[in-house]
C-alpha cells in the first residue's frame, strides 16, 4: 500500500462511521414512527369521568393495532378525537354496538335492543339520559359510549359527542404504566372510593397523545 493510500484510509473510515450512524438513527426514527402510528402510543388521562377504572393523571399505553384485525367489543375502553377541538381526545367505554338500539331511562337503566343491559361499570346511578332518552338506532359503523363516572361524563348522551364512527376510533386503553403502584393491564374492576369529580379537557402540545376522560 502506498503512502498516499494510507493517508486516505482514515477519511474513508470516518465517512463510513458517519454513514453507519446516520443509517442507525434513521432506522430508529422509522421504527419509532411505525410503532407510534400503527402499534401503540402513550396516553395521559386528564379528568375523572372514567373513575374508578381510570383516574386523573394515569398514564396508559394505547393499543392501536388490535382494531386492525377485529372490531371494538362491548365494554372496551376506547380513545377517539373530540370533533369540535383540534388535538383533543376522549376516552370512554363502548356500550352500544353497530346496528343496535340504545335507550336510557331516568332510573339509569340502559336498554340494548329493548332489553336491560347487565353491566356494573357505572360509579353510581346515572341521572341524565340525554339524547338516549329516546331510542337511538346505531348505524353499521357507529358506537354508543359512556364514561364510567357517568354523572360528570360528556359522552354519547350529549350532541357534541354523539355516536362514534368506527373510522374515528384510535385504539383501546391497554396498559397502565403510571402510577407505578397500579402498573398492569387495564381491567374492568371497579374501585370502592366515591371520589369528588370535575370535568376538563386537555390538548396535545408535546407530540404525545393526550386524552381527556370527560
Amino acid at each position: 500500500m502506498s503512502e498516499e493510500q494510507q493517508k486516505q484510509d482514515p477519511n474513508k473510515s470516518t465517512k463510513s462511521t458517519v454513514l453507519s450512524y446516520v443509517i442507525w438513527v434513521g432506522a430508529v426514527v422509522l421504527l419509532a414512527w411505525f410503532l407510534i402510528t400503527f402499534v401503540a402510543q402513550r396516553t395521559d388521562v386528564n379528568g375523572t369521568s372514567m373513575v374508578p377504572t381510570l383516574e386523573d393523571g394515569d398514564q396508559l399505553i394505547c393499543d392501536k393495532i388490535s382494531y386492525r384485525f377485529h372490531d371494538p367489543e362491548r365494554f372496551d375502553i376506547i380513545i377517539f378525537p373530540y370533533k369540535y377541538q383540534k388535538n383533543t381526545y376522549f376516552i370512554k367505554r363502548v356500550i352500544g354496538l353497530p346496528g343496535e338500539t340504545v335507550r336510557i331511562d331516568y332510573d339509569g337503566s340502559i336498554y340494548i335492543n329493548g332489553e336491560i343491559l347487565d353491566e356494573k361499570y357505572g360509579l353510581e346511578k346515572m341521572t341524565y339520559p340525554g339524547i338516549a332518552e329516546q331510542e337511538i338506532t346505531l348505524g353499521d359503523d357507529e358506537y354508543f359510549v359512556l364514561g364510567d363516572n357517568r354523572n360528570v361524563s360528556e359522552d354519547s348522551r350529549y350532541p357534541d359527542v354523539g355516536l362514534i364512527k368506527r373510522e374515528d376510533i384510535i385504539g383501546r386503553a391497554w396498559l397502565r404504566i403510571y402510577p407505578f403502584s397500579k402498573f398492569g393491564l387495564i381491567t374492568h374492576d371497579l374501585g370502592a372510593d366515591n371520589l369528588d369529580v370535575y370535568s376538563g379537557l386537555t390538548t396535545d402540545t408535546s407530540g404525545t397523545l393526550s386524552t381527556e376522560s370527560d
